[in-house]
């Protein structure tokens, strides 16, 4: 008897088993396509059964069903009715199936949309394009998976109008950094290089992302502080199911990599995670007094010496190839009635570069004005190694209610770069002397930023209530940078005629806090839904810089004594003491202006409002105020100009626009929009600092008297969306600039000196065109076949500014015999054109997938030319990738992918452009060409 109840509830449990095994969940959003937005409480149903849910006011469902093919119908009163047929249920499997439902043209009668089930999260991405309030582009995780991107700055070069400069900086339609502003999740997050205005793209790893959204026209719920575009980066969110992942890459460049010739310097314990373990640290107080040896109180002189780092020479070892791996977890719980979500991942990058024969160069134009050719002055060439390490996490937890949801998310992104080099300089104009050099520099960053934020759903999702804050905290910290230099030509003592030894530390210290609150309130206009927007914002922006600059002097030593070692200098036997009054020694260099404190306010309200003018012309209308402050404190170096905490700039401005949606037909759009906007001066820019960089040469002087720079925004677009992610579009835009702001040479005695100054006006003019197309209309089995095509064409003017001692003026007294000076040029930093080229592959059933990626952008105008210094631009680099992937194993969990970058091996190459086609290289560096193999799995 109890042998059969045992077999009996055997085979109970194993049917039970069984049956549990043969159910799926299908799950996802379903959004609203007349305000871009979720929308709750709609009715999702199996045809012709009475199985069904509703979604929450999330906008999200889930169903779990048995194993099979189903036709889902989605609806809600007053909107088009869709069923998607063909939704294929698995066992034990989630399937994410997002939808868009429209208002229904007539209210009597039901309109059913039939179409296909689709999985590609591509067409959410243009679902959110083709029903936004603004103009926009974005870029889906999906599509940075099949371009092989690992960071958002190698990703969103593929979005039309897109180009990234040094491998980390966006600009949006060619114009440069200070007219692009990068906000994570919606808010302000502080930068990580002192000299740019926005942050860089390359410390963001893919792995956190949900989308990538690019901003082209404004609306008053934006911040009014960009003229490009917004680069919005969206971090994952509340996960649908539970999800658990890692990765592993590693890359081989035949140039860089086992290369025994790579250049080095040893550095501390903790490098390989990102951050120095404080053998770079300043050895003494900055505030600390250093003697002369020549004073009476010379006595810790000697001590101080000692107490900094002696290694100054670079060194060679083999490098070793580069390398990541990432993990990933989310998943959501029950609690009670309401549902908690978390997402986890970490990422590690540890990459080496190595650039042999790297070569940057100085070039003047002749006194001589019947000479085209270009004079050269100085030259180095040499070796360059890096090594960069990336470590990101990122922590979030989501708690939804029936009617509310709050997010927290923290994300700290820590890097550190190492950078050696060896480089041999010939300098013609001084003397004809050359020089050896030894530079070995540090960075490390550090970005922590919090997310506190909150989504409330009342009166049945007609009154919306959004709140977010978000603090963060930022660093930049150049530690121990060393700069050695010999001349190889003269055994004289050492002196400045080569350059005395010089150590940096470069401190930035920034924290920002954001807080916003947006308002939507829907209601009927005309007959129609509408809704009223309004909200307010404030920020808060404070930042510290200090640099603090040291020599290494001598006192009755010769350059034999060290036999040309740079490592010799700070030898305990050679360093100066009171006994023998002779040897090296370390010399304070303080310089008060390069040291400042400044703080920048924003306090922000806006209205708009979004309603129907026909059933098939749309309008959203608002205005923004923007109350915005600098405060600075600082002085110049010789003290005649000192600030306290004083205002620099205060304006209160006005910021309307307007965005009119016509649908022309079910599938296509006309847009127009106006907007106006701003261009404010970087914390130093309004300054009266004066900072040396060290390994250039280049001094900053800042500007007191600059202004901001306003522009009105004229923006056009037709678009046309088809099955499977197919778009077409055509834009065009007109901006034009008051006060535009530039980073100029302004002496004939100092070229090397740069000041920001405003110039009268500039305008830019462009064309955007972007197609995605696959290829089934040749056969159905090339309907994987796809290519993606973005162009972009600008044209940009400014004024040149007028006067003695002016660029205009600059430019016509070296100008050379025969050639016409315009008092136009083009814009600092613009591309004239962007081209980028996709064509993929992707069998979503064989788990095959492959593409090849082409981009290019034109000459850019990197430095402005000044008296006899010539322009210098940045060539056009050629692009052109290769990805392969293959998924395999178990419900294809795993994928093995191999990447090839920069297959065409192109130079990254700027140069001098004179008068009669002549050139002369500002810099050269071959990048080679990389092989990355990659292993990912879905636990």
């Amino acid at each position: 008897m109890i042998k059969s109840l045992s077999l009996f509830f055997a085979i109970l449990l194993s049917f039970s088993f069984l049956s549990a095994q043969q159910t799926g969940t299908v799950t996802g959003k379903i959004f609203d396509g007349e305000f871009n937005d979720v929308l709750p409480f709609a009715n999702v149903v199996i045809q012709n059964t009475a199985t069904g849910t509703t979604t929450d006011f999330d906008g999200e469902y889930k169903l779990t069903l048995d194993e099979g093919t189903y036709t889902l119908v989605f609806s809600f009163v007053g909107y088009e009715t869709k069923a998607i047929t063909d939704v294929k249920i698995e066992a034990n499997k989630v399937l994410e199936l997002n939808v868009t439902l429209n208002p229904s043209s007539s209210a009597l009668s039901e309109v059913v949309i039939t179409t296909s089930a689709r999985r590609n999260t591509e067409e959410s991405v243009l679902n959110l394009q083709r029903n936004s309030a603004v103009l926009l582009d974005g870029l889906s995780i999906e599509s940075i998976k099949k371009a092989g991107a690992s960071d958002i700055a190698s990703a969103i070069k593929s979005v039309p109008g897109v180009s990234v400069q040094g491998g980390k900086f966006v600009y949006v339609r060619g114009l440069g950094d200070r007219y692009t502003k990068s906000i994570l999740n919606g808010m302000d997050i502080p930068g990580l290089d002192p000299d740019k205005n926005t942050v860089q793209m390359d410390v963001f790893p893919t792995n956190i992302l949900e989308n990538i959204i690019v901003i082209k026209s404004g609306s008053a719920d934006l911040p009014a502080d960009f003229t490009g575009g917004v680069v919005d980066i969206i971090t994952k969110d509340f996960p649908s199911q539970k999800a658990m992942s890692f990765s592993l890459s590693t890359s081989y460049n035949p140039d860089m990599t086992f290369n025994s010739n790579y250049v080095t310097y040893e550095g501390s314990s903790t490098d390989f995670l990102g951050f120095d373990s404080g053998d770079r640290d300043l050895p003494i107080s900055p505030t600390t007094s250093v003697p002369n040896p020549a004073s009476s109180d010379n006595s810790s002189l000697e001590g101080i010496t000692r107490s900094f780092n002696r290694t100054l020479a670079a060194e060679r070892q083999s490098s070793a190839p580069s390398f990541s791996f990432g993990f990933n977890y989310g998943n959501q719980f029950d609690v009670g009635e309401n549902r908690l979500g978390l997402i986890a991942s970490i990422n590690y990058k540890n990459e080496t570069l190595f650039y042999e024969g790297f070569e940057n160069g100085v070039y003047q134009k002749n006194e001589d004005r019947s000479v085209n050719t270009l004079r050269f002055d100085r030259r180095q060439i040499g070796d360059l190694g890096e090594n960069n390490v990336l470590l990101s996490g990122l922590v979030g937890l989501s708690y939804k209610t029936d009617n509310a949801k709050y997010n927290f998310n923290v994300l700290h992104i820590q890097s550190g770069e190492s950078r050696a080099a060896l480089f041999r300089q010939n300098t013609e104009i001084s003397n004809d002397i050359d020089v050896d050099k030894d530079n070995l520099e540090y960075t490390q960053r550090s970005l922590t930023n919090f997310l506190i934020g909150g989504h409330h759903s009342l009166a049945e999702n007609d009154f919306i209530i959004d709140w977010k804050v978000s603090p963060s905290i930022s660093r930049v910290y150049d530690k121990d940078v060393r700069l050695t230099t010999f001349i190889l030509n003269q055994d004289t003592t050492i002196s400045s005629d080569a350059g005395y030894p010089q150590r940096l530390w470069r401190d930035l210290e920034e924290f920002n806090a954001t807080a916003k609150i947006d308002f939507t309130k829907k209601y009927d206009l005309f007959d129609n839904q509408a809704a009223l927007k309004f909200g307010a914002l404030g920020s808060y922006k404070q930042r510290n810089y200090d640099i603090y600059k040291y020599e290494v002097a001598f006192r009755d030593v010769n350059s034999s004594s060290f036999n040309y070692d740079p490592n010799a200098i700070l030898d305990p036997n050679n360093i100066w003491t009171p006994e023998t009054n002779s040897g090296s020694y370390i010399r304070g260099n303080f310089e008060p202006a390069n040291s400042y404190e400044s703080t920048q306010n924003t306090v922000a309200a806006y209205v708009s409002n979004e309603f129907k003018i026909t059933d098939k012309l749309k309008s959203i209308v608002g205005v923004r105020a923007e109350y915005f402050t600098t405060l600075f404190t600082g002085q110049n170096n010789n003290g005649t100009e000192m600030y306290d905490n004083e205002k620099t700039i205060e304006e209160l401005d006005l910021f309307p626009s307007a965005n009119f949606i016509y649908e022309a037909t079910e599938k296509s759009n006309v847009r127009l929009s106006y907007f106006r906007t701003v261009a404010r001066p970087s914390f130093k820019e309004v300054s009266v600092v004066q900072i040396s960089d060290l390994l250039t040469g280049l001094i900053f002087l800042g500007n007191i008297d600059l202004q901001p720079s306003y522009i009105n925004n004229f923006d056009a677009r037709y678009e046309f969306f088809g099955e499977k992610a197919q778009m077409f579009a055509v834009s065009a835009f007109y901006k034009r600039f008051k006060d535009p702001i530039e980073l100029v040479a302004f002496s004939f005695v100092a070229p090397n000196q740069f000041t920001p100054r405003n110039s009268p006006e500039a305008q830019v003019l462009g064309l955007e065109f972007e197609g995605r197309k696959n290829f089934n209309f040749i056969s159905e089995s090339l309907a994987d076949l796809s290519l993606n095509v973005n162009v972009s064409i600008i044209q940009s003017e400014i004024e040149m500014a007028k006067g003695a001692g002016q660029e205009y003026e600059s430019r016509q007294q070296f100008a050379r015999d025969g050639e016409t000076i315009d008092d136009t040029r083009e814009l600092q930093g613009q591309s004239p054109f962007l081209v980028n080229v996709g064509l993929n592959y992707n069998n979503a059933d064989s788990g095959f997938e492959t593409g090849v990626f082409y981009n290019v952008q034109g000459k850019t105008l990197e430095v402005v030319g000044f008296g006899q210094n010539p322009d210098v631009y940045t060539q056009s680099f050629n692009s052109l990738n290769f990805n392969l992937s293959k998924s395999f194993g178990k419900d294809n969990r795993s994928k093995l992918s191999l990447k090839i970058d920069n297959i065409l091996n192109d130079d990254r190459l700027s140069q001098y452009e004179s008068y009669g086609d002549v050139t002369a290289d500002f810099s050269s560096r071959n990048p080679g060409t990389t092989f990355s193999l990659g292993y990912s799995m879905n636990l």
